[in-house]
């Protein structure tokens, strides 16, 4: 599975911003279609979006297009506009479960076959917690066509449940969105596939980016989203393993290595067994992914 540490919105109405974000080492950026675009914008966002999947540099990250919800009037005329650009995936918003990537995929199909891309190479990230009803099916994700990352969105869910706050006196999460992150967590790992944290809206403030990124690190996301070329630094920082990480995890596959008929062993004073070796072997996979080794 390929990780993508960090993915940065950029408005695709705006060529000043899409061509900054592509210098920033985002490992992917999502040209925007949906709400950091006017609605009259849309046209003219579709068309210099298409441009930019052709003109820019792949080898600087992958190029993903967040289209409009799918029961929206702007959904297909997104897609048709998007795929002969052939985009790496689409990101789907107000994604209620998985019976919409499923919807996405057979419309996919269409449009790639059209334009003579080899079907199911776009790939599809479902913002999967932006509906009151979407929650409820994060445990069905399983087996979900093209389906590479899930993430969650706060801002959308607090204007879906009418709240006047996702976040309590203290800055944190109050418990209806710490339960979405929770499954949403649970659900991609259920799912076979990348869980991707949200976004940190206050892009002046690193230490908030820094503490949600350590956060979401130590409970097994493996990346988060960006609104801000500012924030694409930290981010990669945090969720790319530190030599000292690498230094352990090294040490438990080799310990394994040399006792290969051993169910628990002894390092450095303390006991591991095969899910330290499973960490292990994840956090070596994330380094070499990450140009750490």
């Amino acid at each position: 599975m390929k990780i993508l540490r960090s993915m940065l919105f950029v408005p695709a109405d705006s060529e000043k911003k899409m061509g900054k974000a592509a210098s920033v080492g985002a490992d992917a950026l999502i040209l925007d279609l949906e709400d950091s675009v006017a609605a009259v914008r849309r046209p003219v966002a579709r068309q210099m979006a298409l441009e930019y999947l052709r003109s820019a540099d792949r080898t600087k990250g992958e190029l993903w297009v967040r289209m409009n919800p799918l029961d929206s009037a702007d959904a297909l005329a997104d897609l048709a506009a998007v795929v002969a650009g052939r985009p790496d995936g689409i990101a789907l918003p107000k994604c209620d479960g998985p019976h919409h990537v499923h919807q996405l995929d057979h419309y996919l199909q269409a449009l790639e076959t059209q334009a003579g891309i080899p079907v199911g190479s776009i790939g599809i990230t479902a913002i999967a917690t932006e509906t009151a009803a979407a929650p409820f099916t994060l445990g069905q994700y399983k087996g979900a066509p093209r389906l590479r990352i899930l993430t969650w969105g706060a801002e959308d869910l607090g204007a879906a449940l009418g709240a006047s706050s996702n976040k309590d006196e203290h800055g944190a999460y109050t418990a209806p969105y710490v339960l979405a992150r929770s499954l949403c967590l649970f659900g991609a790992h259920a799912a076979g596939v990348q869980g991707l944290d949200t976004v940190q809206p206050d892009f002046r403030a690193p230490d908030k980016l820094l503490r949600e990124c350590n956060e979401a690190r130590r409970d097994g996301f493996l990346g988060k989203i960006a609104i801000h070329p500012d924030q694409v630094a930290v981010i990669n920082e945090a969720f790319t393993p530190s030599a000292a990480e690498i230094a352990h995890a090294q040490a438990v596959i080799a310990a394994f290595a040399a006792n290969p008929e051993a169910g628990t062993l002894s390092l450095d004073g303390k006991m591991i067994d095969m899910p330290h070796l499973k960490q292990a072997e994840r956090v070596m996979s994330i380094a070499r992914q990450a140009g750490a080794l």
